[in-house]
């Protein structure tokens, strides 16, 4: 039965709480104004959109959803579809208005059918490539802006004609490098200095984000320098302006000849959102210690895509970034993303001219700034230490999201590694009925054995390959690994593959093993998963004396270790 986590949460709700959820909202509602302006932006749209979106959206997805903390807003993974849509001749905003709604009831259907889980079979390869590739086009994209560039069009460039800016990778490149002699330098000594701000500020405090920071600072130093020094660069007012409160709510076009143009677009939304908010609940559940409920999540996504769009708004998801910002300054319920949401909206109102004279230039660093951030360099980095199949999928993910489209990244993403995957368990079936293996563990004739289990021990067998659809095994043992336990012995005779995925669980195990003071002894392991863990580092993070071929030396590690 569908019950939002806010139901929940008010039966035991008191007035300490709502003075904590209140300090988070008013927090994270001040962070999310900059970023949603930014992307929406980004995204090709006037930047009331975006605040649109967060306010629509964020109270939707906070009322709705099944996860406690989730602040829901526009985001950088939704920009790379939302340029090509609105700069469709065919289809733009109204076009994106029904793509969206679409998406939003994919996304109640997903929930109502009980298949969050489905999004967990999306290999952690394709989600760090398609999430880089979108890093480097919102990056791209802020190249005018950082730069001060003011391209003339038309323009021919190389033979082909523009008219505008192109949204293709190769083109807003193309038109920059012909236009770098239009550059502004006011306009980039601002971006830079915004950038480098923005980097170092946390080394001044982390209670404060640097974005917010710079957008106020930049918009002071500009409205000085361009009274006393006549300098100039573009600031919101010169394109945009904000309205003071929300527009009537608009039915899109609904016309059979629309929905059949952007149902794969509505496609890639709601596959981009279950993905992004699923993944910013499981990290807020790790923070704070809940569960979320993955279904209900789904379909509270789903009712705030499908209003958003109804408002003027953008497609919209669970935010990672703002949904940390909002546990670290207190937040425990959906109650602070409400009042995030009114936050924004009361900005709007009564500050919303305020808002025009924030410079583009800073806007562009923010960006610049999210799209490092998102670009997942650690993750690339131990990717690429890795098996040639995963690299191979990371690498035509990346490509073709930044060279082709996003919906088609992942969709080929997918078949290259199925195809991976299909080959590799082959390959191993085949050494199997070529040779015997033997597993320790398992007596003469056959029968398992009975394992002794020392006090403050827990073993947790692994049946099969842990790769990225067999995910979830590891989120349930490292669920069960509460504080009574001092050893978690993961025995792995049954595991005869592992991929990025599967390190990537292990990982996580370990992390969340550490807070709680509790060692990982592996037990039985094979040589493919055990080379993996060697080339990615894995087996020094659990440590070699910690890893062996059987469950008797394994289970005399593991009495040690629950002894000290």
């Amino acid at each position: 039965m569908y019950k939002p986590e806010l139901f929940n949460t008010l039966k035991t709700y008191n007035g300490k709480q709502f003075l904590q959820d209140a300090i988070a909202g008013i927090i994270v509602g001040i962070v999310a104004l900059p970023l949603s302006i930014a992307f929406a932006i980004a995204s090709g749209c006037s930047p009331e959109t975006g605040l649109y979106t967060a306010i629509i959206a964020g109270f939707c997805i906070a009322a709705f959803g099944g996860t406690r903390c989730q602040i829901g807003g526009p985001t950088g993974a939704f920009t790379v579809i939302i340029y090509a849509i609105v700069n469709n001749p065919q289809l733009g905003l109204g076009g994106l208005a029904t793509a969206t709604v679409l998406a939003g009831i994919l996304l109640i259907l997903l929930g109502v059918f009980k298949l969050g889980g489905l999004v967990k079979f999306i290999p952690y390869t394709i989600v760090v490539g398609f999430t880089a590739g979108i890093a480097v086009t919102i990056a791209t994209g802020q190249i005018g802006d950082f730069l001060g560039l003011t391209p003339s069009f038309p323009l021919t460039v190389l033979g082909h004609e523009y008219a505008k800016m192109p949204g293709t990778f190769a083109g807003k490149i193309l038109v920059y490098a012909s236009s770098i002699t239009s550059i502004n330098w006011y306009s980039f000594g601002m971006a830079l200095f915004s950038l480098v701000l923005i980097f170092l500020w946390p080394k001044v405090t982390k209670k404060i984000p640097g974005s917010l920071v710079v957008i106020i600072l930049a918009t002071v130093i500009h409205l000085i320098i361009s009274k006393t020094l006549g300098w100039h660069t573009d600031i919101i007012k010169d394109r945009y302006t904000i309205p003071s409160g929300l527009p009537k709510p608009a039915l899109p076009d609904f016309r059979i000849s629309t929905i059949i143009n952007v149902f794969p677009t509505a496609v890639s939304i709601a596959v981009l959102a279950a993905i992004e908010s699923l993944l910013s609940a499981v990290v807020a559940d790790g923070m704070i210690g809940t569960k979320h409920n993955s279904n209900h999540e789904l379909i509270g996504q789903g009712i705030a895509n499908i209003f958003s769009p109804l408002f003027g708004g953008l497609p919209a998801t669970g935010a990672i970034a703002r949904t940390a910002t909002n546990i670290n300054n207190g937040g425990r319920t959906p109650v602070a993303g409400i009042i995030h949401a009114i936050v924004l909206l009361l900005i709007m109102m009564l500050f919303g001219k305020y808002v025009e004279y924030i410079p583009m230039a800073s806007l562009a660093a923010v960006l610049m700034s999210v799209a490092w951030n998102m670009a997942g360099i650690p993750s690339i980095r131990a990717l690429l230490k890795g098996q040639k199949s995963d690299i191979t999928v990371l690498l035509v993910t990346f490509l073709i999201t930044v060279f082709v489209d996003l919906t088609y990244a992942i969709g080929i993403g997918l078949i290259f590694a199925a195809f991976f995957f299909i080959k590799k368990m082959i390959d191993l079936s085949e050494v199997q009925s070529g040779q015997r293996t033997i597993v320790t563990g398992i007596t003469g004739d056959g029968h398992e054995e009975k394992l002794d289990v020392p006090e403050g021990v827990m073993v947790y067998e692994i049946d099969g390959p842990l790769f990225f659809g067999t995910v979830r095994k590891f989120e349930i043992a490292t669920e069960q690994a509460g504080l009574s336990y001092k050893v978690l012995v993961l025995r792995m005779r049954n595991t005869l593959y592992l991929d990025a995925g599967g390190i990537r669980a292990l990982e996580q195990c370990k992390a969340v093993c550490d807070k709680k003071g509790i060692a990982i002894v592996l037990s039985g392991i094979h040589t493919q998963p055990y080379m993996l863990c060697e080339k990615t580092g894995m087996a020094d993070k659990i440590g070699r004396e910690n890893i062996f071929d059987n469950i008797t030396e394994a289970m005399k590690r593991a009495e040690e270790l629950s002894k000290k």
